[in-house]
Parts: C-alpha cells; sequence; structure tokens
C-alpha cells in the first residue's frame, strides 16, 4: 500500500535563518523554528520519486500531519496547572445504577440510529501473536472480532434492527482484516472498514523524518499509526461520517477492539436519546481500584470538562493523581458521540487534542518519535459532555496474558458473544493476576503451561513467577503465590487445591 505525501506550503513570512546560536536555549529554538521548513523539503524529495496521480490521495492526511508537527514544535508542554482544576459541576459524572431501562417499543428506533465503531489498529505482537491483535483466539475458539460479531449479529436479531459495525484499522491491519471479514458475509450484519493515516517517524535529534520511500510496507519501520485519536479526521475523510448522517444515524459507540465488555448498553441509549439535551460526548468511567491508578481521569478545567493523563501532571502531583481518594473513577475508553457533532467540531476547526509524544528506538539504535493523539482527549472540544459511572463488567481489557486466564476461566460464561460474570462468584470484583513475563508473557507460553485452565470463581489474588505449570482441574482460593526460582521448576499437579498458599522451591510430578 503506498502512502504519498502532499508538497507543504510555506509557512506566511517563513525565512532561512544564519544567525549562529550564542547558546543551548538559542540553539533549539532556532532549529525549531527551521524544521518546518527542512521537513518539507524532505517530503518533497519523497514525492518526487512518485506518479503526480498518486499524490492527492494521502494530501488530507499530509494536511493532518503538517498541522500535528507544527503543533508539536510551538507547544512547550501538556502539562496542566494543576491549582487550576475545578470542582466538577454537579450531575458531570451519572451512575450507571440509576439509568432507567428503555421501553420495548423505542429500542428498535434508538439503535436504527447508532453505529458502532471498534478501534484495531493494533497487532498481537506483544502477547506473541502475528496479524491484528482482533485475530487472537481468547475464548472458545472464538477471536475477539468473532465475539463483536456475535454480540451486534444478536442484538440486530432480537430487535430487528440494523446497527452496523465499523472497523478502524491501521496499515498494520487492514489487508489481514479485509480477508479476515469475508468469513462474516451471510450474518445479519453491515461491516465497514476504513484506515487511519500514516505518519512518518521523525528523528529526536533533527526532527527530519525516518522513511527513505513512501511505500509503508517497504519501510515500516519509517511510518506509524498516530494512535486513536486520529478517528475523526480519519472517519470523515472516509465518507463515512457523511453516509451516516445521510442515514439519519446520530451517534457512535467507540470502543477498543480487545475490551471485551464494551457492548451496546441500553440503558446509556435510553439516557442519551432521552435527556433533555442530548449530549455531544459521553465517555464512560469505572471505579478505581490500585491496579488503576495511572488511568486517566475527569475533571474539570478551563470550563469544560476533559481527561486528564498521567502525563499531563506535574511531577510533584503524581501522587494526588494517583489517589483513590482524589480521584476516584478512571476511563474505560468507551466513549459515545454525536456524529453531526463530530462533523461540526472538524469543519469549524474546534478539534483540540493533546499530543502524546512516543519515544521509539529503530532496530539500528537511532532514537526516534512518534506523534500521537487519543480518542477521549478530544472531549473538550464538544458541548454537552458527561460522565457516566459504569459497573467495572464494562472494562475488561485482554492487555496481557493474565488478562486472558480471566476471561478463559470459569469466573465468566459466554452468551451470544457477551462475557457474562458467573452467578457463582460471591464477589463482583475480579482477581488480581500477575504472571512472570518472562513464562508466561506469549500466548503460546501462555497456553502450553495449562493444562487446563485452574478454577479461579474464588481467588482473589494469584502470582506466578518462574518455570511453572499447571496440571488439569487445579482450583485456586484466596491468594496464590507461586515462585520458581531460577534453575527451579514447579508442576502443580492436576487435581491440586491452594487455598491461601506459597508455593515456592522445586516440585515436580514425573510420569512413570
Amino acid at each position: 500500500m503506498d502512502y504519498l505525501h502532499s508538497k507543504f506550503q510555506p509557512f506566511e513570512g517563513e525565512q532561512k535563518h544564519k544567525r549562529e546560536p550564542s547558546g543551548s536555549k538559542e540553539f533549539h529554538e532556532i532549529t525549531k523554528r527551521d524544521a518546518p521548513a527542512r521537513l518539507r523539503s524532505e517530503l518533497d524529495k519523497l514525492i518526487e520519486e512518485h506518479p503526480e496521480k498518486l499524490r492527492e490521495e494521502c494530501r488530507k492526511e499530509l494536511n493532518g500531519f503538517a498541522e500535528l508537527f507544527g503543533r508539536y514544535l510551538s507547544e512547550s508542554s501538556t502539562e496542566i496547572k494543576w491549582e487550576a482544576i475545578q470542582k466538577l459541576p454537579p450531575n458531570s459524572i451519572l451512575q450507571h445504577a440509576d439509568l432507567p431501562s428503555p421501553s420495548m417499543e423505542n429500542v428498535k428506533d434508538m439503535l436504527n440510529k447508532l453505529v458502532m465503531i471498534k478501534l484495531n489498529g493494533g497487532l498481537g505482537t506483544s502477547m506473541g501473536c502475528h496479524g491484528p491483535k482482533s485475530s487472537i483466539t481468547v475464548r472458545n475458539d472464538l477471536t475477539f472480532l468473532d465475539l463483536t460479531v456475535q454480540q451486534i449479529q444478536n442484538l440486530n436479531k432480537t430487535y430487528d434492527t440494523n446497527v452496523p459495525l465499523v472497523l478502524m484499522n491501521s496499515f498494520n491491519t487492514s489487508e489481514e482484516t479485509a480477508k479476515i471479514i469475508q468469513r462474516y458475509e451471510g450474518l445479519q450484519l453491515q461491516i465497514y472498514t476504513f484506515s487511519q493515516s500514516a505518519y512518518p517517524r521523525i528523528y529526536k535529534d533533527t526532527l527530519l523524518p525516518v522513511p527513505k520511500n513512501c511505500v509503508v510496507d517497504k519501510d515500516s519501520q519509517g511510518w506509524y499509526p498516530p494512535g486513536h485519536g486520529d478517528f475523526y479526521k480519519s472517519f470523515k475523510n472516509s465518507g463515512l461520517l457523511d453516509k451516516f448522517i445521510e442515514e439519519g444515524r446520530t451517534y457512535c459507540f467507540i470502543s477498543n477492539i480487545d475490551n471485551l465488555g464494551a457492548t451496546v448498553d441500553l440503558n446509556i441509549l435510553n439516557h442519551i436519546f432521552h435527556s433533555q439535551v442530548e449530549p455531544e460526548f459521553l465517555i464512560e468511567l469505572t471505579d478505581k481500584t490500585k491496579a488503576d491508578v495511572k488511568g486517566g481521569t475527569l475533571i474539570q478545567y478551563q470550563d469544560k470538562l476533559r481527561i486528564l493523563e498521567i502525563a499531563q501532571v506535574p511531577k510533584e502531583h503524581v501522587d494526588d493523581f494517583k489517589s483513590v481518594k482524589t480521584f476516584r473513577y478512571f476511563n474505560t475508553n468507551n466513549i459515545w458521540i454525536q456524529l453531526p457533532a463530530i462533523k461540526k467540531v472538524l469543519e469549524q476547526g474546534l478539534l483540540n487534542m493533546e499530543i502524546i509524544v512516543n519515544p521509539k528506538t529503530l532496530d539500528n539504535g537511532a532514537s526516534v518519535i512518534q506523534l500521537e493523539t487519543a480518542v477521549g482527549a478530544a472531549m473538550k472540544s464538544f458541548n454537552g459532555c458527561i460522565g457516566i459511572n459504569v459497573p467495572r463488567r464494562r472494562f475488561l481489557p485482554v492487555k496481557k496474558t493474565s488478562d486472558m486466564l480471566l476471561v478463559m476461566s470459569n469466573l465468566y460464561k459466554l452468551s451470544n458473544g457477551h462475557l457474562v460474570m458467573s452467578p457463582d462468584r460471591l464477589f463482583p470484583t475480579t482477581p488480581l493476576v500477575k504472571l512472570g513475563d518472562r513464562h508466561f508473557s506469549k500466548v503460546n507460553e501462555f497456553l502450553n503451561r495449562f493444562a487446563s485452565i485452574p478454577d479461579i470463581l474464588d481467588l482473589d489474588h494469584l502470582t506466578v513467577s518462574g518455570d511453572v505449570t499447571f496440571g488439569r482441574n487445579v482450583v485456586l482460593k484466596g491468594t496464590v503465590i507461586i515462585i520458581a526460582n531460577h534453575g527451579d521448576r514447579i508442576d502443580i499437579p492436576s487435581g491440586a487445591i491452594l487455598e491461601n498458599k506459597i508455593v515456592s522451591g522445586n516440585l515436580r510430578i514425573l510420569d512413570h
């Protein structure tokens, strides 16, 4: 797939700077001031190697990159002024438990105005898998994408409606996803796809682009997808935003493909359509635990609701940010947004998201940066925003194999693509599971270490480190810690029941 770059126009009043720097600060100011011109020159060289008819294809993308790069140079810091955080207005965070259920006669009409959007740009490489993360098998031989499709198909069948599924891919996942979704043809479900932008990485020292050509597949280290904040412009550029608005659809529900709890919630949908003023932007929050202290939270700042991320917090207030008492909720990245409001914000140039500077190291050791944005950061660009405190069941992400252990276990039952916590679990919270990276981080390694997934209905906390394997029908209860030191191996025998136990040293069961 070719991603070609349009030619940048000179900035007004732009000049060549020939003065010699007299100090470090002045040197950095001058190099930053000249950076747009130097970047443009390098991009022009890339463009000249390609036919003119292909250049327009990525003009919109490059305009976005030019804007992002320009903001990166001009914005000195994304830190907020801690003392300027305002008290949250009354009713800025509603309780999900207080939301009324919709009447059955209204459900079909509301669903026909909804679009389901899944962020599908990530690969499964961090879990040792090839291809899109959405293609990883997580339960009953079903993948993330299979479960999502089952959910929406069941919704459409149950209410005789037509909620479409839209996948935002990246250049990493687009081609493979196109092949995968062919197997869903014939289901009661329309699936649409579009790709987010491909932006060039830039060297940290020179701020010049890394890629030597515009063919992403041939220079994959030079390009990156710029975070899910790219959703807004790429969605509009794809033509899908206008298409859905013309069809009479008014809201989209956005979530990560690996969040198995992010299903269509009819109570939230009912609230959106029956509020006195329909919110343009609604974000789901859930109770913060010690495992979530780094997650973004909702604040009032400069008279607008917005998401505060830990990277925006002054160092001296990081502990305040992490405090469960100070900030009770964190962002699940389940977001409901009014489609006409997205169009308005884009057309009026109101979209404003903090830039995330993500440092990377290339295979050759070069230090580079990629400029990203997050979809929730756009909240302050919209009016009538609101948060809803939802149950933990709506936040069930699978980022590591420790999460996979939970969703594969008897802690959950599977019904029409929905994972529902077993009624036999006495506590509403999920166990805290920590599996050692060296032996459990990759999916195949993880699966090979369990003859069957243990019974964890009564588990509170599990820590496993080192060379440890589990036999069949193991039961874990309370707090269980299993540590195999370097050179040791522990085999938990089939049928073992471990309750509030610490296991260490060597334990091997050998066949004879």
